[in-house]
């Protein structure tokens, strides 16, 4: 694997539809932003002949960041599909967005693949999410290899970085994360730096020159061989311990020379089953070369190494109403299960949905059903509906070029579902199934937003609701106590493509305003009111004296109204008049407009009048009762409090405590989890974390993630209470 002669000549960059699972490889690349993931891929398909030059297929469109959201921002923002064809095989290529933002389309890429290849930039190293995302991948356990970028930059060192590798990625087994190949370098430049011009195969000792533009082989000098020789060692005991082949690493250990077979399969075993790491190397091709260094052997390790979607364990199906559902994994002939792992909108087709098929075969024209359920709680609204699909395309950079099929364990793109979402189910109409949902990171920084014009509101509905349809990390929600329109994302640059997305795509213009709390006023202390509400002139008359008693109750309450008239003061008719008022004025608010909660109020006595008592007249009443008794009470502006679980890298737990401190937080403990990380659990006013997102991102160094859920209201301190009164009233 990765050692053989470069026989292959290319493949015409023309759409195929793979035949059978085991000749798709479906592999995603993960990585922090900056790392050369889409470079890479671009790479990749130049040396596979997907493209005439660096990044650009026959027609002169981009294979990957295509979006010009993406050429603004100089960064991906979402996933993107490379299909390319090697030895035969089908290589469906999943470029993901590095930046913490974009998480979302990440997962979504880990769900359409088989195998996992974390691109590591030479000169910027590992960061704290790649960490965290290589640990989730561990979890599943997805087979991965390591792929080292950068190597031009002056600060490159690739035996440091695979030395760096081995500690994070390896745990108790650093010898599970070991190099394939060794770097050959060319002569060093005027700043010392001497570039990474070939690769040196440990398994067959053998040379591969990229220095004139496409993979030349040749042997090593004998200067070279001591080198290769220790790390090859270690790299054979490595693959035999890791194979758990205890006959092979008696026969090695005896001082048999194994054989180069015996080995490369050994080492395609490992990989498949995750337990064994490959690091290798790769670079961008120079000006009008036909391959990047380390590109072939890249291309061979996932045709050879990596696993074929057979092998890979079908998410959990039920039936639309939960019903546990038998399918057989990856079965081309078996009902139909695929799910939507991307949506966008293009501007000529609408909708377009990429799918990634686990069981049947899509066809173009198929009517299928679409289920989607689960993500209620983000603005997505369940629904089970029948849709005929369109054409079945393989997407290449803008360009999509037809398919007749897409088996299981394929990816397409599917036209015309103008109804699925990220993350529904398409099955047979008349077996409609439902796949168990990826899981996906809560949106926890709002973005307030109204319509810039009269115009703009008649669209921002159907605008809102194409993007959280397109990304289940977006939550939109409808604030009926602020009346606020919030969208949820996961960050600021989340927001900005958001609000680009609305502009551009949909033509709706949206101003950003600031986002509010869900405030409460409740009374500290007793007291009482009297209502009269007395009108004899002009018509019929009005008439109704009632007298209240407020006094507050514990957090959670809520309003409770108590009937404690004696003498029939207040008819028995009228009495639930007054609660009325009462309740209605308490939604409004008896101070700063906030709804009132938590008090007991309790009717003690009043007046009636035969003729000009009416509903109306105690429920006017009874809410000036309320008023009166507020005027002479001291009223609590409440202010909702969140519970927060911070998981933190333990070299970080004092900033982040520090940091909740600050934000007049109240830490209420810590425990200690897994892979050195805290988990602190604090309760912090809810608006002081509306940019929290953003901030522990800085404080953390993106090294932590954190939840949030409502715990209570309580008492806002007076000072702070007064200055938002002061606010609002100049606003």
């Amino acid at each position: 694997m990765g050692d053989k002669a470069n026989t292959h000549t290319g493949a015409a960059g023309r759409a195929t539809a793979a035949d059978h699972p085991a000749s798709v490889r479906n592999v995603v690349l993960v990585g922090h932003s900056g790392s050369g993931k889409t470079t890479l891929v671009e790479a990749l398909a130049l040396t596979a002949g997907a493209v005439n030059r660096a990044g650009r297929v026959e027609d002169g469109g981009t294979v990957s960041d295509y979006d010009e959201i993406e050429h603004r921002q100089q960064r991906s923002v979402q996933l993107s599909l490379v299909p390319v064809d090697w030895d035969g095989l089908k290589i469906n290529l999943l470029d993901t967005p590095g930046y913490a933002d974009f998480v979302g389309e990440l997962r979504a890429g880990l769900r359409a693949a088989d195998a996992a290849l974390f691109v590591v930039s030479a000169s910027d190293g590992v960061d704290g999410s790649t960490r965290m995302l290589w640990e989730e991948c561990a979890a599943v356990g997805m087979p991965r290899a390591i792929v080292v970028t950068h190597l031009e930059s002056a600060r490159s060192d690739f035996e440091e970085m695979t030395a760096i590798c081995a500690q994070t990625f390896g745990g108790d087994d650093p010898d599970a994360v070991l190099p394939l190949y060794l770097p050959l370098h060319g002569a060093a430049g005027p700043d010392g730096h001497a570039p990474v011009t070939g690769l040196i195969g440990l398994l067959t000792r053998q040379l591969f020159d990229y220095s004139s533009g496409e993979r030349k082989e040749a042997d090593p000098g004998p200067e070279q061989q001591p080198f290769i020789d220790t790390a090859r060692n270690r790299l054979i005991e490595g693959i035999i311990a890791e194979s758990e082949d205890e006959k092979l690493m008696d026969r090695y250990l005896g001082g048999e020379e194994i054989d180069l077979k015996t080995l490369v399969q050994d080492l395609e075993q490992a990989v498949a089953r995750g337990s064994f790491f490959p690091v290798l190397a790769a670079a961008p091709a120079a000006e009008g070369a036909r391959q990047g260094l380390g590109t072939v052997e890249l291309l061979e390790l996932i045709t050879g190494g990596f696993p074929t979607p057979l092998e890979r364990p079908a998410p959990a199906v039920t039936t639309p109403d939960g019903a546990p559902r038998e399918v057989k994994a990856c079965d081309p002939d078996g009902p139909l299960v695929a799910e939507v792992v991307k949506t966008a909108s293009d501007p000529y087709v609408g909708r377009v949905s990429l799918v990634r098929v686990f069981s049947g075969t899509l066809r173009p024209d198929a009517t299928v059903h679409v289920s989607g359920h689960g993500l209620t709680d983000r603005g997505h609204e369940d629904h089970d509906v029948d849709e005929r699909i369109g054409a079945l395309s393989a997407p290449f950079g803008k360009q999509q070029r037809a398919l007749t099929h897409c088996i299981a364990g394929d990816l397409a793109s599917v036209a015309k579902l103008s109804r699925a979402e990220t993350g529904d189910t398409l099955s047979a109409k008349d077996d409609p199934l439902l796949m168990e949902p990826w899981r996906m990171p809560d949106p926890l920084l709002p973005l307030a937003i109204e319509a810039h014009s009269k115009a703009d509101e008649d669209k921002l509905s159907q605008g809102l609701g194409r993007l959280v349809a397109e990304d289940p990390t977006m939550r939109l929600e409808q604030n009926q106590n602020t009346h606020q329109v919030v969208l949820w994302c996961l960050g600021e640059a989340h927001a900005d493509v958001a609000l680009e997305r609305l502009r551009n795509r949909y033509g709706v213009q949206v101003d950003v305003v600031p986002h509010k709390v869900s405030l409460r006023e409740t009374f500290a202390g007793p007291s009482t009111g009297r209502g009269r509400h007395v009108k004899q002139s002009g018509g019929h008359g009005q008439f109704a004296i009632c007298e209240i008693e407020v006094e507050p109750l514990p957090n959670g309450s809520g309003i409770e109204f108590v009937d404690k008239v004696v003498g029939g003061a207040v008819p028995r008719q009228f009495i639930p008049s007054v609660e009325k008022g009462v309740r209605a004025q308490a939604a409004k608010g008896v101070v700063a407009g906030y709804p009132l909660i938590d008090v007991r109020v309790t009717l003690k006595d009043g007046k009636a009048h035969s003729v000009d008592s009416s509903d109306a007249a105690f429920q006017t009443a009874g809410a000036l009762a309320l008023r009166e008794a507020a005027r002479d009470a001291v009223i609590h502006l409440l202010e909702p409090v969140a519970e927060v679980t911070v998981l933190v890298g333990d070299d970080y737990v004092g900033p982040v405590m520090s940091d909740l401190s600050g934000r007049r937080g109240r830490v209420v403990g810590t425990e200690q989890a897994a892979g050195g990380r805290t988990l602190v659990r604090a309760e912090v006013p809810e608006i002081e974390i509306g940019r929290y997102a953003v901030d522990l991102r800085s404080v953390s160094h993106g090294t932590a993630r954190f939840d949030r859920s409502y715990a209570r209201h309580e008492p806002m301190p007076q000072h702070i209470a007064e200055r938002l009164r002061e606010q609002e009233a100049s606003a």
